[in-house]
């Protein structure tokens, strides 16, 4: 590894997850070369899934080093195939991360006891996130799974979303308990092809605990006794996140959403994390808040709209033999949202992939577009931001655009002008161009 001077610390460069079913990225070409120096932000190379095609960014100012991997080359995820180090010379190698199967060794190479399997990573859902917080496990260490049966559920500042098995067998570790956060690529959970005979559980820091196995009810095993019915009564959960994140399931937030229910009450009534359905009761039962003129707040302006997703794709496919370059996606659903705004070059965040950048690059975003397509994600509902956002989902033939807004960001009519707008220009792109 390169060196660490006084006040730098190398950055490892690793392959991103782009997709919840991604093993593999393959390099389509780098866009810095070894030695070159590089700002934080800056595009180092470009990566494509059988999803999408993206630009990498350097996490760190330094020079781009250890460079492990080449154009055309299928790299999997995690594995680390560059460095940003203090000085233009690398040692000439980089550390590869283990392969998802290549589990079962500890951070100084001996053995672990870890059982042998099929590695499942931390996906990334959000822009720029560099880890996730396991929000539930839906299945224990010993289970039989199918590969499309839900493993866990995840929540990063962007998004809450199940996640899937994506193998057959059992479950042979869960390397982290809800309510932890795990970095984006590592190893959180090992799905076994044969019935393992010592399943195990432990935190994301290392500390083993032995995986819960049914057993007879002891007579010491009593209930707790009864609690003052102005407390909501405890549950066996994670602890309340840090930072001020709420860790609740899809279908809950959804519910709460639908209803005007604030899970923020349930933190502040000490009522422990996550949340599902079952504790909406509770928020229910807490007594009614209203703001000091005893206004009830208004709702989050929520619209969707599905288009088919083919015109678009063949768009990209002209600009890109038309120009000889690779489709901009990000810069081409900057101007069709700008012209559905009704201004034509105002600025526009795109997120995607773990990326985020703004068009035109020095401008302040009047609206931000989430894209998640080809993402599992089938719906989404996460409330209003500090600019109104535009979330792409769905996958094959047909997206979902979903426009999340303040009500004093944009009144109903001009709501319904916006995505009616980018809905049209994306099912129809030549008419943006007329």
């Amino acid at each position: 590894m390169p060196r660490e001077t006084a006040g730098f610390t190398p950055h490892e460069v690793i392959m991103p997850a782009l997709g919840m079913a991604q093993d593999t990225g393959k390099i389509v070409s780098w866009l810095k070369q070894a030695g070159d120096a590089v700002k934080t932000g800056d595009a180092l190379f470009e990566v494509e899934t059988d999803k999408a095609t993206m630009e990498v960014e350097a996490p760190a100012d330094g020079f781009l080093t250890d460079v492990t991997a080449g154009d055309g080359e299928d790299v999997p995820v995690g594995n680390v195939i560059a460095m940003i180090s203090d000085t233009a010379e690398g040692s000439g190698t980089a550390a590869a991360a283990p392969a998802q199967e290549d589990v079962g060794q500890d951070d100084a190479g001996a053995q672990d006891d870890l059982p042998d399997g099929t590695g499942i990573i931390m996906p990334a859902l959000g822009m720029a996130q560099d880890e996730g917080v396991i929000v539930a496990w839906h299945k224990a260490p010993g289970d039989a799974v199918t590969s499309g049966d839900i493993l866990f559920e995840v929540e990063t500042d962007k998004a809450t979303m199940e996640v899937e098995a994506g193998h057959d067998g059992f479950v042979a570790a869960l390397l982290a308990e809800a309510g932890e956060a795990a970095p984006v690529g590592e190893v959180i959970a090992i799905i076994s092809g044969d019935k393992p005979d010592n399943p195990m559980q432990r935190s994301w820091a290392g500390k083993a605990k032995p995986a819960p196995a049914p057993a007879p009810a002891k007579a010491e095993d009593k209930p707790a006794p009864a609690k003052a019915p102005t407390k909501p009564a405890a549950k066996a959960a994670a602890p309340v996140a840090p930072g001020g994140r709420i860790l609740a399931s899809p279908k809950a937030r959804r519910i709460a959403l639908q209803e005007g229910l604030d899970l923020g009450r349930l933190v502040e009534a000490g009522h422990p994390q996550p949340y599902h359905t079952a504790d909406l009761d509770v928020l229910r039962s807490l007594p009614t808040m209203t703001s000091p003129t005893g206004a009830v707040a208004q709702a989050t302006r929520r619209l969707t709209a599905e288009i088919p997703s083919q015109a678009f794709a063949a768009f990209c496919a002209w600009v890109a033999k038309d120009t000889g370059a690779p489709a901009n996606r990000p810069a081409l659903l900057a101007s069709f949202a700008a012209a559905a705004l009704g201004q034509p070059g105002t600025a526009v965040a795109i997120e995607a992939y773990g990326q985020t950048r703004v068009i035109p690059e020095d401008g302040q975003p009047a609206l931000t577009i989430r894209d998640l397509a080809g993402s599992p994600l089938t719906s989404i509902s996460l409330g209003a931001e500090d600019t109104p956002v535009l979330t792409l989902t769905g996958a094959g033939d047909s997206l979902t655009l979903t426009l999340e807004c303040a009500p004093e960001q944009l009144s109903a009519a001009e709501a319904l002008d916006l995505i009616s707008g980018f809905a049209g220009r994306l099912a129809e792109p030549l008419r943006h161009l007329l």
